[in-house]
This record gives structure tokens, C-alpha cells and sequence, in this order.
């Protein structure tokens, strides 16, 4: 009973995490379910866990490929994309919570600004970019409430 308190309280941390992107949410939430399969030590938990991890590493590769094909087809290159990256790590240790996301546009904005040599031309990309920000955290969101709903079924079938 504590250990399926204590997961549930770990996963719902990740949730928070995935929506808000201060923590690695799907790795909190496998750590939650974790934490109540291992222990179990039997093939429902090891099924439950094994289930979430494939949906964590489904969720991962899904959150970057999907934005990132979306983001290509409209025309912003790579660079502009590293760019939003690098300063979009420097944004999260500048403004705890939303840096990341700030960062990110703004690392997109500027480059296609430097690229375009116009703010009406570089919007679009920077439009875009937000669009994909967006795509990625809903993504991340599903396979963490699939991964949520694979823990409470292992529950209720225990």
C-alpha cells in the first residue's frame, strides 16, 4: 500500500514535469512505476514496468521526430533549431521553468531574423517553432497518461 502511495505520488510529479518541463517527467513517471513493480517481484509488475518503458521510449522518439518533420517541412533549418536549442538550455538556468521554452523561440527567432534580414519573414519560423514546442509536450503528455493508465491497470489487476 505505501509503495503504490509513493509511485502514484512519484508519477503524478512527472505529469507535473512533463506540463510544466522542469523535470525529465516520462523517467519520473517510469521511476514511479518502478517503484511498485520491483518490489512485486511477480510477471504483473514486470509486464506493467515493461510496458511503460517501451511507451517512455515511444513517447521520446515520437516528441522529437514529429515537431522536428513538422519544423523541417516549413522550411526552418537546422541551425536555426540549434540555435533555439543552445539558447533554450541557457534560458532554463536564466529563467527558471519557462527558460527552456523562452530560450527556444527566441534562439529560432533571432536566427531566422540573422537568416531573413526581416521580423515580417522570420515569424513565420518562429510561428512554427511554437507550434512544434506545443506538438512536443502533447506527446510527451500522452505517453505519460499511457504510461499512467498502464500503472493503474496493473493495479486494479492486482
Amino acid at each position: 500500500m505505501v509503495t503504490a502511495l509513493v509511485a502514484g505520488l512519484l508519477i503524478l510529479v512527472g505529469l507535473v514535469g512533463v506540463v510544466v518541463q522542469v523535470l525529465p517527467g516520462l523517467i519520473v513517471i517510469l521511476v514511479g512505476v518502478a517503484v511498485w513493480a520491483v518490489p512485486r517481484g511477480d510477471a504483473l509488475g514486470w509486464w506493467v514496468l515493461g510496458i511503460a518503458g517501451g511507451l517512455l521510449v515511444l513517447g521520446s522518439l515520437a516528441k522529437v521526430l514529429v515537431p522536428g518533420k513538422r519544423l523541417r517541412d516549413a522550411g526552418v533549418p537546422g541551425r536555426s533549431l540549434l540555435a533555439g536549442g543552445v539558447l533554450g538550455i541557457v534560458g532554463f538556468f536564466v529563467v527558471p521553468v519557462v527558460g527552456l521554452f523562452l530560450g527556444f523561440v527566441l534562439g529560432v527567432y533571432l536566427a531566422e531574423l540573422a537568416r531573413l534580414r526581416s521580423s515580417a519573414r522570420a515569424w513565420p519560423s518562429t510561428r512554427h517553432a511554437l507550434s512544434a514546442v506545443g506538438w512536443s509536450i502533447l506527446i510527451e503528455l500522452a505517453a505519460g497518461l499511457l504510461m499512467t493508465g498502464a500503472w493503474i491497470a496493473g493495479l486494479v489487476l492486482a
